[in-house]
Order: structure tokens, then C-alpha cells, then sequence
């Protein structure tokens, strides 16, 4: 939601700045889906970035 109480369209393309950092961190090809388990480890992980990364590929993940 914007500051003016708008709905922003294509907010998803703002939220992903480093696109496939997350397949880098995990080790897994860029092409390939991220297997569950690393996704969930990754979203309990101590480093905030590698969590927010998780969390917004499991938002993703629910989108179609």
C-alpha cells in the first residue's frame, strides 16, 4: 500500500532488488526450484537478509 492509500500495482519488481540471490546463498541453480526444506531453514536463519529473501519467495511461492 502506498502512502496515499493506493494499492501499488507492481510492487513485487520494487521488493526483488538482487534477483536469484537466494538460489546463490542456497546453492541452487538458478533454474531449479528451491527445495522446501532449505526454504524453511533459510526463513529461521540469523542473518536478516537471507530471512526477508526466504520469507519473500514463500509469499511468491503462494501467488499465481
Amino acid at each position: 500500500m502506498g502512502y496515499d492509500g493506493v494499492v501499488k500495482k507492481k510492487w513485487i519488481s520494487g521488493a526483488i532488488r538482487h534477483p536469484g540471490a537466494l538460489h546463490r546463498a542456497l546453492g541452487v541453480p538458478q533454474g531449479e526450484k528451491i527445495p522446501a526444506s532449505k526454504l524453511a531453514k533459510a526463513a529461521h536463519s540469523k542473518n536478516p537478509t537471507m530471512r526477508k529473501r526466504a520469507n519473500l519467495a514463500k509469499t511468491l511461492k503462494r501467488m499465481h
